[in-house]
């Protein structure tokens, strides 16, 4: 069995949005399954001293140009930058977690799901109530969905995975891992598909 790609994402990520679109192809290409794995690049800030591109001068600019100029050449129409912007991805990543714990296919819709709520319908997927209707939508349990944002478990669960991220050496969106070797960014996307044709270079 070849390992799983491990794909790293925060729901407040517009590059991480668009490698949504496209890491489970990468990956089926190469007959591998891919790990969707959800973090918060609010810690990894912390960490690192950075902040989201959209609040740094000159970058910020360049970026929001930069988002709508990559999403039209990976071909993906449903795109835009949502009102509100950055915004907070615990509820969605909680809920994530969750739906992962039980049925990983599921969790996977359901990540998909608040995605598209997010940088297209322009959900505030933020609002507990608004990611738990998402989840719900997408086929899990909207009770359990809720229940799951406030469930100790789950936010020891999100710390726990967020602790291993950083530990791992994530510090963007998206940050892929194949076979233990890190590739940081949609941009990176032709050279892992390379790296696993030819394994490694």
């Amino acid at each position: 069995m070849k390992t799983p790609i491990d794909f790293y994402f925060d729901f407040s990520s517009p590059y991480g949005y668009l490698a949504s679109h496209k890491i489970d192809a990468l990956a089926a290409r190469h007959g591998r399954d891919v790990g969707w794995r959800p973090m918060l690049l609010g810690a990894v800030f912390k960490q690192t001293g950075a902040a989201p591109l959209t609040m740094i001068p000159l970058k910020g600019d360049y970026s929001r140009r930069d988002f709508l100029r990559s999403a039209r050449y990976h071909g993906i129409d449903d795109f835009r930058m949502p009102s509100a912007f950055p915004i907070g991805t615990l509820a969605a990543a909680r809920v994530v977690l969750w739906t992962k714990a039980s049925d990983p296919p599921l969790g996977v819709r359901v990540a998909k799901a608040l995605y598209r709520g997010y940088f297209f319908d322009n959900r505030d997927i933020s609002n507990a109530d608004i990611a738990a209707d998402i989840a719900a939508a997408a086929g899990a349990d909207r009770a359990g969905a809720r229940a799951s944002i406030d469930d100790p478990a789950i936010k020891e669960a999100l710390r726990h995975e967020v602790d291993g991220a950083i530990a791992r050496g994530v510090f963007g969106s998206p940050f892929v891992f194949v076979d233990g070797e890190p590739f940081w960014g949609l941009d990176r996307f032709e050279q892992i598909d390379r790296w696993l044709a030819v394994g490694g270079f």
